[in-house]
């Protein structure tokens, strides 16, 4: 879960949850909260039917709104009728199971686990990158100074060649990772979002699938609600 101080400004009250036929996908801020980018991004390409909770973070009740929906206090957590699936890696794997057709996974079996293998290590790693450019969407093109550290520059060059290498095998019929939409692009689509936000120079493949990523609908959905939000974390926006 996204640590930081917020301040909400003006912000309307949130409603509390009620039964639904539909699932219930819990997120935080817009603006800066990767894990819940990934977790809607997972559930929008998967189709289901599902309402958001927005559950804002350093509030009173925020811990206990949090331990009541997940074990880990964390978000995102989907509620699909009586089943609660928390971490994004998890809700990736559950929504994939429940449309296959959507092919969330690749067919190939060699594809597919390139696809587990750079969604986890995405997961996992890369914490320099995570510290030092830490998703905010109100940032625009707007680099750190100096040189990037060590650390950062080691796990930007990683991604890149994640990109370039699984664009090379198995980027064909399309312009996202695997062609079409995967949850690799889900784990990797606030990468894109920090890159563009810093001002981090790209190659020609990875400045084209950045931008393919852009382009999605839901991309373009989540940027246009997160520029209405009104939440400010100054320590995300120095």
């Amino acid at each position: 879960m996204l640590q930081c101080k917020i301040m909400l400004v003006n912000a309307p009250k949130q409603e509390k949850l009620v039964n639904m036929s539909g699932a219930v996908l819990t997120i935080s801020s817009k603006n800066y909260s990767s894990w819940s980018l990934r977790g809607w991004l997972l559930a929008t390409h998967a189709g289901l039917d599902f309402r958001e909770e927005i559950v804002p973070l350093d509030r009173p009740d925020t811990r206990e709104r949090l331990a009541a929906l997940s074990p880990s206090g964390r978000v995102p957590v989907l509620q699909d009728g009586d089943r609660v699936i928390w971490d994004s890696l998890a809700i990736a794997e559950y929504v994939a199971e429940r449309r296959p057709d959507r092919r969330l996974l690749p067919a190939d079996e060699g594809a597919r686990a390139y696809c587990r293998s750079i969604s986890a290590e995405m997961h996992s790693g890369f914490a320099a990158l995570r510290s030092h450019m830490p998703m905010n969407l109100r940032r625009v093109n707007r680099p750190r100074p100096g040189e990037l550290p060590d650390a950062v520059a080691a796990d930007v060059a990683r991604i890149t060649a994640i990109w370039r290498e699984c664009r090379a095998r198995y980027g064909q019929g399309g312009e996202l990772l695997f062609g079409d939409f995967t949850i690799a692009d889900a784990m990797y689509a606030p990468v894109v979002t920090r890159f563009s936000s810093y001002g981090v120079p790209l190659g020609e493949i990875e400045t084209r699938y950045s931008a393919a990523v852009e382009a999605l609908p839901s991309m373009q959905a989540w940027r246009a609600a997160a520029a209405r939000e009104e939440w400010v974390c100054p320590t995300y926006d120095d």
